[in-house]
């Protein structure tokens, strides 16, 4: 697929059959703003039936703005639609999807995700994931049970815990992440990240500027490493953010809107306000894959409700660190504002120029 233009995003996308696979159950969009990925499953036709529901489903949504509501009604439809479709005798019963969807809009970008196949954001040459796997190895992962390595061999790997067709009652995890300069967003199916450790994938990300050639070589370079499933990759890059000034007078206009939401959302709970308001002003550093983070919002979750946004990924490695300030990252360190948390960064900065 040739890669397409939208004022400052360029992407590149490439879907393949896998060394041992007779046929293509993934299904991919790209259409600017909004890019999907579906990894289909149920056996041969069934999985490719599901993923196509799901991809038409989304396209026909026309999610043209970054409305969390809006995409998430539009997921939800699709499963609403697959199983259906399943009881109809379209495809067959136990069919589903993976289903990983972005919108970006501005320096805004907005996922919704239900599955493994994932998201990743590429931002000052270093990969960072952005979704969570809906899998049984992914969440013996996040139990410490079991490593990435670990994951790629283990014989359930394949076991899905949530998925798009499953039962009426699945809903996507969502992520809102504020956009810079340069970074890169990844869209890929299993069948990338299963045959490529992170590592590989930003050190390709690194050498190929170029969208369709980074889709291309990831891959080209997943069929080489064994390619036991199919392969759906999409890359978006955002090239250039002029257009910002148009979309900072939308943000006010917005601002306004959620100012005026929030208002009356005191009159029924002053707390949940207080603390949503706190949590917009308020900044924490945190140690993410070796390196200093910057969030705007406040670490960990409100009754279940994440409250934090990323702001940028340092080059400050956490292990130069004194091993106090080391440990503090560890758990978070929480500053008052923004301004005070780059001040932070700014004398990480000093103390490791003068260690060296």
């Amino acid at each position: 697929m040739k890669a397409r233009e939208n004022r400052a995003l360029t992407a590149g996308s490439r879907t393949d059959l896998g060394c041992l696979r007779d046929h293509n159950e993934d299904s991919l969009l790209v259409k600017a703003p909004l890019y999907v990925i579906a990894d289909g499953m149920g056996g041969h036709a069934a999985g490719e039936i599901a993923s196509e529901i799901a991809i038409r489903t989304l396209e026909q949504a026309q999610l043209t703005h970054l409305d969390p509501d809006a995409l998430r009604r539009a997921v939800v439809e699709a499963n609403g639609l697959i199983v259906q479709g399943a009881k109809k005798g379209l495809g067959r019963k136990g069919m589903g999807t993976t289903l990983t969807a972005a919108i970006i809009e501005g320096n805004q970008l907005l996922v919704a995700q239900v599955g493994d196949s994932r998201a990743y954001l590429h931002q000052n040459g270093r990969l960072r994931p952005i979704t969570r796997d809906h899998s049984l190895v992914g969440e013996l992962i996040s139990l410490g049970q079991l490593t990435e390595e670990e994951a790629r061999v283990h014989p359930n790997r394949s076991v899905i815990t949530r998925a798009l067709g499953s039962d009426m009652s699945v809903q996507p995890d969502m992520y809102e992440i504020r956009l810079h300069e340069r970074d890169r967003l990844l869209l890929c199916s299993d069948g990338l990240n299963s045959m490529l450790e992170d590592t590989v994938i930003e050190e390709i990300l690194n050498l190929y500027p170029d969208p369709q050639e980074a889709a291309d070589m990831l891959v080209g370079a997943a069929r080489d490493a064994g390619g036991f499933d199919n392969i759906t990759v999409i890359v978006v890059n955002i090239d250039n953010l002029e257009f910002l000034a148009r979309s900072k007078q939308k943000r006010r206009f917005k601002r306004g809107v959620v100012g005026f939401a929030l208002a009356f959302i005191l009159l029924i709970g002053v707390t949940i306000g207080g603390v949503y308001g706190y949590a917009h002003n308020a900044a924490f550093l945190i140690e993410e894959n070796g390196y200093v983070v910057l969030y705007r919002g406040l670490p960990g979750d409100f009754i279940g409700i994440e409250l934090k946004w990323m702001e940028r990924i340092t080059s400050i490695p956490v292990d130069k660190l004194n091993p106090t300030t080391a440990g503090e990252l560890k758990k978070g360190i929480q500053t008052g504002s923004l301004e005070e948390a780059e001040r932070l960064l700014a004398l990480y900065e000093s103390q490791l120029n003068m260690r060296t």
